[in-house]
């Protein structure tokens, strides 16, 4: 690594690369180094507000100066892009999912400890203060032994608002592998590694017209459940039901509500770093706001690559795991087959709660 710290690449950039430019820019030890796109123009204005340079990915590949390479490409070039960066011997983060089915992920992890080099992957919005806080409220025992929880993710689909919802419908894509790492990774913190999973979903309708522009009155052929269900049994015991769809027009669910001996904990969108965390005892008339853990990381999606760094520089575990990953993926990919044989799959993978974030280090800092 070089004297600042590591320096990374960002291929694909797109929307969500700002984000991460923009939490990078406030972390110490992080350089950006290079840009890539499969649109240069795009990849030289990334690279401009982040005062790197414009590159191909060859050229990242075959330069010694970068360590990581941050993959932000579309779903379906994940694994490509992942495995080329691991097989080149540098670290790589990805956004969600690791893949887009389990044997994808696992030739990915597998890679990454055959060739000795960290692997890392969204969501990272688990270290954010509402969900450090659920995980502080669960460890202080302030719902007691967790037995239960329910999960929802419903919407009316990616056609109103985002000017290119085609992807989502395609496969590797759909609610369950596009928003359940978010909703499965809060749960793993929360309640543990899953052992078991059962699922069923459907496809709603064969083709959906889009209402946003550019492409307002296309229609887009759909090729993956949209509406799909998921019972989950952990190996503490808690069993949990996670549903995910685009077929959604409104609802009055909660996010996740986790369901103890003592009390009910109202865990915030897993796809924000935000709160409330409310709390509401057996005896209790009315939900009680918990105070959130204190913010001592920009509340952005990239902490959990700068966190996967600063493991690397200093030999620990990272948060923001492979592991995790690829258990959050078995669980998502048996979900969606088990909807097609109506059988529980047995998980192979497992992983552990991560650590949680010490809040008696300075603002911006990992390590002591």
């Amino acid at each position: 690594m070089s004297a600042v710290g590591s320096r990374i690449a960002i291929v694909g950039c797109g929307v969500i690369a700002p984000a991460y430019v923009h939490t990078i820019g406030r972390l110490a030890d992080i350089e950006i180094a290079a840009c890539v796109d499969a649109d240069p123009e795009r990849a030289a204005a990334l690279a401009q507000s982040a005062g790197a340079r414009a590159a191909t990915f060859d050229e990242v590949l075959a330069d010694p100066e970068i360590d990581a390479v941050v993959n932000l490409t579309p779903p379906l070039a994940h694994a490509e892009v992942t495995h080329a960066a691991l097989a080149a011997g540098k670290a790589a983060f990805s956004e969600k999912p690791l893949g887009i089915d389990f044997e994808e992920g696992r030739a990915l992890r597998d890679l990454a400890v055959e060739r000795g080099v960290r692997l890392g992957c969204a969501p990272d919005t688990f270290l954010g203060v509402g969900l450090q806080t659920c995980r502080a409220a669960i460890d202080r025992g302030d719902i007691g032994e967790p037995l239960a929880a329910n999960a929802f993710m419903l919407q009316a689909g990616p056609e109103w608002w985002h000017p290119n919802p085609g992807f989502f419908y395609g496969h590797g894509s759909g609610p369950m592998l596009d928003m359940g790492p978010y909703y499965l990774t809060a749960l793993i913190q929360m309640l543990g590694p899953a052992v078991s999973v059962i699922g069923t979903g459907r496809i709603s309708r064969a083709q959906r017209p889009i209402h946003s522009k550019p492409h307002r009155g296309d229609l887009i052929d759909v090729e993956t459940p949209t509406h799909t269900s998921a019972a989950i049994e952990f190996r503490s015991g808690a069993i949990a039901t996670l549903v995910t769809s685009f077929d959604a027009a409104a609802t009055r669910y909660r996010h996740i509500e986790i369901y103890g001996s003592e009390g009910t904990l109202a865990v915030p969108d897993p796809n924000t770093f935000k709160g409330p965390v409310l709390r509401r005892g057996v005896r209790d008339e009315w939900w009680h706001d918990l105070e959130l853990v204190p913010k001592t990381l920009p509340q952005q999606r990239g902490i959990g690559l700068a966190d996967m760094l600063s493991a690397a520089r200093n030999g620990r575990a990272q948060r923001a795991s492979g592991d995790l990953a690829l258990h959050v993926l078995e669980i998502m990919s048996g979900a969606l087959s088990s909807s097609d044989g109506n059988e529980r799959v047995h998980l192979t993978t497992s992983c552990e709660r991560a650590e949680p974030l010490r809040t008696d280090l300075p603002y911006g800092v990992f390590d002591a």
